[in-house]
């Protein structure tokens, strides 16, 4: 790697590869990153120099390790989040919320492992105009109340309903688990 040619070509290679890797737009790592996407693609074409501090906004936003962008390797095709690298949230309620989504999918389409104590309640505020909500049960039995009507939920049943009005998911016959799918928030 002798020439300035060289490293635009592996840099912008290792950049682009990483991004498509995790299937995001320029859009997406601009906003992930706080470069420019006009900036971001300039990288990616080898059009551009950035420094350092660009640099180190665009692989962490990425995902990938700065000491290592200049490898080789191609990035890898597959991304594991390990179970105990995934964020939780723990409510005091009795609800814990295990973030199973990438960060730029917030707003548009979020996937959350939901582990209720018995007793524990999840009670949200209308989200955005249109957006929904996806259930499913995994083990246990829920009840689901959107405003006056109620549905009581066993393990392998979904639900689909409008979360933009107040709504409450309920474990009160024992400890239960679900998925739910927010699109639209």
């Amino acid at each position: 790697m002798n020439t300035r040619s060289e490293i635009h070509d592996r840099l912008a290679y290792a950049l682009r590869e990483a991004r498509k890797a995790r299937g995001l737009s320029l859009d997406a790592v601009a906003k992930l990153s706080g470069v420019s996407r006009s900036m971001v693609s300039q990288i990616e074409r080898g059009e551009s120099s950035p420094t350092v501090a660009t640099l180190w906004n665009l692989t962490k936003a990425l995902q990938i390790d700065f000491s290592n962008l200049m490898d080789s390797k191609p990035a890898p095709t597959i991304e594991v989040v390990r179970a105990a690298a995934a964020p939780i949230m723990q409510r005091a309620s009795g609800v814990k919320i295990r973030i199973l989504s990438p960060a730029e999918s917030v707003g548009d389409h979020e996937v959350y492992e939901l582990s209720f104590a018995a007793g524990a309640a999840l009670t949200s505020d209308p989200h955005s105009a249109g957006c929904r909500e996806h259930l499913t049960v995994l083990s246990g039995r829920l009840r689901l109340k959107l405003g006056e009507d109620e549905e009581r939920l066993s393990t392998g049943d979904v639900a689909r309903y409008p979360a933009d009005r107040p709504h409450e998911i309920l474990a009160d016959a024992g400890p239960a688990r679900a998925i739910l799918i927010v699109q639209g928030s």
